[in-house]
Order: structure tokens, then sequence, then C-alpha cells
């Protein structure tokens, strides 16, 4: 199964994007800021914070590219949620619900964007999208940044 994330909106605060599940529209998504990132980060591998420059914690938006999706338990939001492997600059990145980018802290946030700067029932959403998931083994995402060189 193949996601596929494009971002269409760059904000200073925010960015906003469709989510498609084998090429068909799934819902919107909100994300923290895109910034500019080195394109390899020595420290994110051992698990500690990256301290790379351009990155801004919970403010910084994953880098595009193609990423393997696994069904993990968050013990965080203690479910089941779709995780990034292998994420540059990042560690413990998820698929979940939030109402806006503060909710993100560089995870995808999925449901409606009814309103500027925001996701509507994105529970909802996210309880969908992990039905789906949970029956599949071989997901990947590929993350397209229209407009933005990341």
């Amino acid at each position: 199964m193949k996601l596929t994330l494009k971002r269409k909106f760059f904000g200073d605060k925010y960015t906003i994007g469709d989510l498609f599940i084998d090429g068909k529209f799934f819902c919107n998504t909100i994300e923290d800021t895109v910034r500019e990132l080195p394109s390899v980060c020595p420290n994110t591998p051992k698990g500690i914070s990256c301290t790379c420059p351009g990155k801004v914690y919970a403010e910084t938006a994953i880098p595009a590219g193609t990423y393997k999706v696994t069904m993990k338990y968050s013990s965080k939001f203690k479910r089941v949620l779709p995780y990034l492997h292998d994420v540059p600059h990042f560690i413990g990145i998820l698929i979940h619900s939030g109402n806006d980018q503060t909710a993100s802290a560089g995870c995808i946030i999925v449901g409606k964007n009814k309103i500027k700067g925001k996701v509507l029932e994105s529970r909802a959403t996210s309880d969908a999208l992990n039905a789906i998931l949970s029956k599949e083994k071989d997901i990947t995402i590929e993350i397209i940044a229209h407009g933005f060189n990341n």
C-alpha cells in the first residue's frame, strides 16, 4: 500500500497537505513548518535530539522523501498508530489526530481542513486510516513538497 502526502500550502507556522491512499484522496493533513535541513543528520540515528542547523524543535516538518510505515503502539497516545521509519533529523514520527500544528512536533496530523490553519474531525479520520492500515503489511509514504525545495 502506498500513501502519498502532497504538501500544498506552506505557511509561517504550519503546512497543509493532501493524503492519498494508492492514488485516491483520503484526507487533509497539517504539519509543522517546512524548513531547509541538511541532507544527513549524524545525531538522530543514535536517538539523540537533532541539533542540525535549520531545525526548530516541535516546529519543523519532516523532510520530503519516502519512508516505510508500520503500525506501532504509542505509549504517549496509548494506541496503535502509523509509525514512519528512518526519518532524518527525527525520531518517533507518527500519523495521528490533533487540531493544528501545535499537536504535531514533527508528526503528521490528519483530518479535514475546513478552517484556515486547522483540521477538523481528526480523531475519526485517524481511526479510519488506522483501520485501513492495520490490514496491510507493506506500507510506504511518499511526502512530496510542491513549490518548496527541501
